[in-house]
């Protein structure tokens, strides 16, 4: 990586030229807002994504890891390389922003920011294959299933890595809790680890009249979660963020009937790899005892898992730096440690790499049927991710 820094003219061409590209940006956010794909079902966004790389002269290949695409420029003779990466799926959710351009596709919503996600790094592809100011090679990688922590991995068992090798990989994510257009990071661990589970819990249904002659799963999972909220304030200590929720407690569907089963879904969320098996233990221990004092048969079913996200401290200093060049320090922000969980940890367990973080501003959150992506911070992104392709291929 060079650390020399940008002449001014290279800051403020990058700048004004990516800016000439903002109404075809907002275009594409709003094409892939309002038609959004779940996860491992991104074809039309995939497509739309393929046929403007190989427009813009990109070597494109489809289909990694299911629906991922992973476009390659060489320019000059250097054998560096470097991967920039942004996910595509959409959310199961309702949309309720009563935007023009919102979901047309009933209970499926980008809540998430991958539109924008996807809107700024084609911003950068188009500038880095218009300019060619870089020596070496250029990975973009649009990957698929972010949402349900398996598409990252799906694209790593393809051959990610062997197929297009690269050197260091980054990603981008919007925060809404950064002021509009300031960009944030944080070395080390950034983001939490993720474990999903349901647990299934099975008992003898009946009639409420006469409980006595039934095995109630709702007493159980009741008690379960209950018990489960002393995970976190008595295994734990207050230094060791961890975070237990139950998001869902699924039973019955009538006041008068005691029903067979019971199902609880979870998600547990760690920092530090050593106590995120102390907790998973220690959560498979409150569930069996639980279970057991109410006679009731249970199982787990590990849905889904992420490891903490670690920035490697090298290279998330570097991207910092490419930020501070283009928008002047006031607008870079140290983040704080994120309990969310983040995919991209599987590709930074394999290449050293950062995610940061793009300040959306406003009231809401991600992963709420109001959220709205800010088309003021397209720019921002795709030139971060220009000026960082070309300082890294320098």
């Amino acid at each position: 990586m060079s650390t020399s820094r940008f002449e001014d003219s290279t800051t403020s061409l990058i700048l004004s030229r990516v800016a000439l590209y903002r109404d075809d940006l907002v275009q594409i956010r709003h094409d892939v807002h309002a038609h959004p794909e779940l996860s491992f079902r991104e074809h039309r966004t995939a497509k739309k994504v393929a046929t403007l790389l190989e427009q813009w002269g990109y070597d494109v290949a489809t289909g990694v890891g299911g629906t991922g695409v992973v476009a390659t420029l060489t320019h000059g003779t250097s054998q560096k390389s470097v991967g920039l990466r942004a996910d595509m799926d959409a959310l199961p959710i309702a949309e309720a922003t009563g935007l023009p351009y919102a979901s047309s596709d009933p209970g499926k919503m980008h809540a998430c920011g991958h539109d924008g996600h996807i809107s700024m790094l084609l911003g950068a592809a188009r500038y880095l294959s218009e300019t060619r100011l870089f020596n070496g090679t250029l990975r973009l990688v649009f990957q698929p299933a972010e949402e349900i922590v398996e598409g990252a991995t799906a694209m790593i068992e393809d051959g990610l890595f062997q197929r297009f090798p690269m050197d260091a990989v980054f990603a981008m994510h919007v925060a809404p809790e950064l002021p509009k257009g300031v960009m944030g990071f944080r070395s080390g661990p950034a983001m939490a680890s993720s474990d999903h589970w349901e647990v299934v819990l099975t008992g003898i249904g009946g009639h409420g009249a006469v409980p006595e002659k039934t095995v109630d799963p709702v007493v159980a999972g009741a008690s379960i979660v209950m018990a489960l909220q002393t995970v976190v304030s008595r295994s734990v200590s207050s230094q060791q963020p961890t975070v237990v929720t139950v998001g869902a407690f699924q039973s019955g569907d009538r006041g008068n009937v005691i029903p067979g089963e019971a199902i609880l879904r979870l998600s547990i969320r760690n920092t530090e790899p050593e106590i995120r098996v102390r907790v998973l233990e220690r959560i498979r221990a409150i569930i069996m005892g639980q279970a057991a004092s109410y006679g009731v048969d249970w199982m787990i079913r590990e849905m889904s898992s992420s490891p903490v996200l670690v920035n490697d401290p090298a290279h998330t200093m570097f991207a910092r730096s490419v930020a501070c060049e283009l928008f002047g320090e006031s607008r870079v922000a140290q983040t704080p440690l994120i309990m969310a969980g983040e995919d991209f940890a599987f590709m930074l367990q394999q290449r050293p790499g950062c995610l940061c973080y793009i300040g959306n501003g406003g009231e809401t959150n991600v992963h709420s049927s109001g959220f709205v992506f800010s088309d003021d911070i397209l720019v921002t992104g795709a030139a971060h991710w220009s000026a960082l392709a070309e300082r890294f291929l320098a």
